[in-house]
């Protein structure tokens, strides 16, 4: 399995934006798909984000589109989710994760903490 290590997170206020970055430790390919997940307090986790190998495959929670970018760096094994217009309810731990086409996300980063103060 790929370990991935999640930041960008932090405090921000309502409207404001944040950009977290996922990277793989080890080599992940190009057609591998990254997505976002987040949990928040008392809630269980739900997906957010996720990218193929394109941009063209991007997929977004409803919640979030228009706010949300996804995107990925195959040369740096990065991907990262930008954050705009952020809300309290997006308060939740952000974590990204890595699955093989047709397949279950295996892959799992630790999380990083994003609260959206009102």
């Amino acid at each position: 399995q790929v370990q991935l290590v999640e930041s960008g997170g932090g405090l921000v206020q309502a409207g404001g934006s944040l950009r977290l970055s996922c990277a793989a430790n080890g080599r992940t390919f190009s057609r591998d798909i990254m997505g976002w997940f987040r949990q928040a307090p008392g809630k269980e986790r739900e997906f957010v984000a996720a990218i193929g190998w394109t941009s063209y495959s991007a997929y977004y929670l409803d919640s979030v589109k228009g706010r949300f970018t996804i995107s990925r760096d195959n040369a740096k094994n990065t991907v990262y989710l930008q954050m705009n217009s952020l809300k309290p309810e997006d308060t939740a731990v952000y974590y990204c994760a890595v699955r093989k086409l047709r397949s279950e996300y295996d892959s799992w980063g630790q999380g990083t903490q994003v609260t959206v103060s009102s």
